[in-house]
């Protein structure tokens, strides 16, 4: 059954913004980490952000300086806020939540294009 339910995917122009969210359930929310993969057209999987239950983060290269990660305990949601997005930035992007295992999001497509 669905754990994780991401929104806020769409398309927007080149130096537009986005906020994505993803709220899971609380049983596997509470005290893990979360995070963003995303997956482009032709291109691999890649770890776009992560933040532990301490609220440490982590961007891949590509995306720093640009992307902010961050959870809402109280509400069971973490939240990628992306700013200045680039054609590069078009993937569908997939939240998860580690336990002793991962729980993944369906996933929700970002498209960046003029």
């Amino acid at each position: 059954q669905v754990q994780l339910v991401e929104s806020g995917g769409g398309l927007v122009q080149p130096g537009g913004s986005l906020r994505l969210s993803c709220a899971a359930s609380r049983t596997i929310f509470s005290g893990n980490a979360m995070g963003w993969y995303r997956q482009g057209p032709g291109k691999q999987r890649e770890l776009v952000a992560a933040i532990t239950s301490g609220g440490t983060t982590t961007y891949a290269d590509s995306v720093k300086g640009r992307f902010t990660i961050s959870r809402d305990n109280a509400k069971n949601t973490v939240y990628l806020q992306m700013n200045s997005l680039k054609p590069e930035d078009t993937a569908v992007y997939y939240c998860y939540v580690r336990t002793n295992r991962f729980y993944w999001g369906e996933g929700t497509l970002v498209t960046v294009s003029s």
